[in-house]
């Protein structure tokens, strides 16, 4: 345990360190060729939310009623972001994991399911 510390606090001037996970820097989320349903089936979101029906979270289907396309940018921010305080006291845990890109096909998605 103390041998990582001490051998980074401890390297030489200009001389690389040797890359662990620990010292590596953390990266930015990678872009995925999936679409918005593929996503989030990927993900842990059905322990919280379904299509249609309200289990902790919202469904998907009250979210599109909710919202609308100018709030795309809103939702996936709180998507990567986590959020509270909008549909009930549960927080919605953050997915930091989850690229812009993707968090927005994952809002697009849940938007095509608003009732007609």
């Amino acid at each position: 345990m103390f041998g990582l510390a001490y051998s980074f606090l401890f390297q030489k001037e200009n001389t690389p360190i040797e890359s662990t996970s620990e010292t590596s820097a953390v990266s930015e989320p990678a872009k995925t060729s999936l679409s918005g349903d593929q996503i989030i089936e990927t993900l842990d979101c059905s322990g919280c939310h379904s299509v249609n029906e309200r289990m902790i979270e919202p469904s998907y289907q009250e979210i599109a009623d909710k919202y609308s396309d100018k709030d795309i940018e809103l939702l996936a921010s709180k998507i990567i972001e986590g959020g509270s305080g909008v549909w009930g006291d549960v927080p919605m845990a953050p997915h930091p994991q989850v690229s812009k890109d993707d968090a927005k096909k994952m809002v697009e998605y849940i938007l095509t399911l608003k009732k007609k």
